[in-house]
């Protein structure tokens, strides 16, 4: 779950710093990891090149640490 929101959380991170949708990257990708049951712990993007990069969270259960996912996402090229 952790590593699906981080992938989905990047790539709507991406669309919106390439004008695809409104609003602000970061903000995008943590309404979207939300959505997947997850934490946005981090986000990144670089203008450069229009890529975004995201880290995740995720509760695991009994286990009393997070599970994580990090994702890149960007125009293709």
């Amino acid at each position: 779950r952790a590593a699906a929101a981080a992938d989905l959380s990047a790539l709507a991170a991406a669309d919106t710093v390439r004008g695809l949708r409104d609003g602000d990257a970061c903000a995008v990708a943590g309404e979207v990891a939300d959505r997947n049951g997850a934490v946005l712990t981090a986000c990144t993007v670089d203008t450069g090149d229009d890529t975004v990069q995201v880290n995740t969270e995720v509760a695991a259960g009994m286990v009393p640490w997070p599970a994580t996912g990090r994702a890149r996402a960007g125009p293709p090229p």
